[in-house]
């Protein structure tokens, strides 16, 4: 069951102020085995919220953890190449930066299958993954990345350091958003490092979302949306100091964030902030006219894809992710409108996406079964999976890409896309 905050998740103000309610929607990755199609799914509110008092946007339901990440939780981040380059030139940077060696400690909070830790492993630093789905600990520990099968609390983080262990580097990416005690959770991060530790964090950019009407990757697991006011003023309440910032292209619109106890900052911070105060992130009108924008894409996308419908062909989608589940489910793109849904990951393959109960199939289908047209549900990994599909655009098939707008992709404008 899903619980309304009785306010903000970082400062505890009241009065918050929604500017999206996106309705009751499913459980992004609660994708669907066969016996379950015959049961009803659970859906939550998903309403979003500014805070005006530490500017934290927010969703204000929470839904158990352990309902979120369950034994069959089925994101593997090595089936993305570009996820695997972009954590491998994290690593080598921060090796070299750094000094690390076979005498330095790299933890990584929420570390899936090993994506990231690996790169360590391959340098002979030792590691420790900590992630509370059991699928991905199990791809991880195979792989030969030594992986905790735990949440990340302060608690936990007590221990390890009760035990001895110390992070040189702490690695948080796209996690701190999806964590209910956030202040825990933080406390964790500064009680784990060493003194002259650095947590290195990375988090979709509500700028990018906002700007870019990147609805669809607000969903239930994501409990809050960052800027870099919010987050600086969040790690100042437990004693660590933003040092650096930079804004990455991955996932639609990043952060990577330096975080440390050294009173540190380089300019880009300073930047960042003063942009975010003059352009509105502060302050509530900078999202009102969102919900707006929203309406538009699913009602331009809904047109477009109704071309096909009504000539009466076949429509697939690319990409069975989270974000997928949220724009699928919002515009009403069910089996009246989409025949069925490609991923390359295996974990998914045979299974359903939620509410509009979509099948998942492999990705060799499209080229079989040459569909008019497929939405690109996965976007964010646009040049990635075109480049993948050549074959089937080459064939004369197209693809949809819906943000931030909806527009046709063939293969005469692939080289358009970044």
């Amino acid at each position: 069951m899903a619980k309304r905050i009785p306010g903000c998740r970082a400062c505890g103000h009241e009065e918050l102020e929604t500017f999206l309610d996106l309705g009751e929607l499913p459980l992004s990755d609660g994708f669907l085995f066969e016996k379950d199609l015959d049961r009803p799914e659970p859906r939550y509110p998903l309403e979003v919220a500014f805070c005006p008092c530490c500017t934290l946007v927010q969703i204000l339901h929470t839904v158990p953890p352990e309902e979120l990440f369950d034994a069959d939780y089925p994101y593997f981040s090595s089936f993305t190449q570009t996820l695997l380059e972009h954590s491998r030139a994290n690593v080598e940077e921060l090796i070299a930066a750094r000094g690390l060696d076979a005498r330095s400690q790299v933890v990584e909070l929420a570390s899936n299958d090993g994506y990231l830790l690996q790169y360590y492993v391959q340098r002979g630093i030792p590691v420790l993954g900590i992630d509370p789905a059991a699928g991905p600990v199990r791809a991880a520990v195979e792989r030969g990345v030594p992986t905790r099968h735990a949440f990340f609390t302060r608690a936990l983080a007590e221990e390890l350091r009760g035990g001895g262990l110390r992070a040189d580097v702490l690695h948080a990416n796209n996690v701190l958003a999806h964590v209910a005690d956030t202040h825990g959770f933080v406390e964790g991060i500064s009680a784990l490092l060493k003194p002259e530790g650095i947590a290195v964090i990375e988090v979709p950019y509500v700028r990018d979302l906002i700007e870019h009407v990147e609805f669809d990757t607000i969903y239930h697991e994501h409990l809050c949306y960052f800027s870099v006011t919010a987050l600086d003023r969040l790690f100042a309440r437990h004693g660590l100091v933003l040092q650096d910032v930079r804004r990455l292209a991955i996932h639609g619109g990043s952060l990577r964030l330096f975080v440390g106890r050294a009173p540190l900052r380089t300019p880009a911070v300073a930047e960042l902030l003063a942009a975010e105060e003059r352009d509105g992130l502060t302050r509530p009108d900078y999202y009102r006219s969102f919900s707006h924008r929203v309406e538009r894409v699913r009602d331009e996308l809904r047109a477009l894809l109704g071309e096909w419908k009504q000539r009466g062909q076949r429509i697939a989608a690319y990409g069975a992710a989270a974000k997928g589940t949220i724009l699928l489910n919002y515009a009403g793109l069910d089996r009246s409108w989409i025949d069925y849904v490609v991923d390359r990951n295996v974990h998914k393959q045979g299974r359903w996406v939620p509410g509009v109960r979509l099948p998942i199939r492999a990705p060799e289908l499209l080229l079989q079964d040459r569909p008019a047209a497929v939405l690109l549900l996965a976007w964010n990994f646009a040049a990635e999976i075109l480049a993948q599909q050549k074959a089937y655009l080459d064939a004369g098939g197209s693809f949809v890409i819906p943000i931030p707008r909806p527009r046709l992709v063939d293969r005469n404008l692939v080289g358009a896309v970044r």
